[in-house]
């Protein structure tokens, strides 16, 4: 069993080192556009709540 869990992580080293990483510039980009892309929908999904709102107290009224 050890034999197999040692095979198993000397494997998995070898594919770490196959991984092709991002640079520090790539993931600082691509985090910003994933925040910018969360605020954007956020504020879709806030106007959208907002405009339901307004709709139900004007049947509501």
């Amino acid at each position: 069993m050890f034999q197999r869990i040692n095979s198993f992580l000397k494997e998995s080293r070898q594919e770490f080192q196959h991984v092709n990483w991002p640079t520090r510039k790539e993931t600082i980009r691509l985090v910003a556009i994933v925040i910018g892309m969360s605020l954007v929908v956020a504020a879709f999904l806030g106007a959208v709540d907002y405009f339901f709102l307004y709709l139900l107290g004007r049947l509501v009224s």
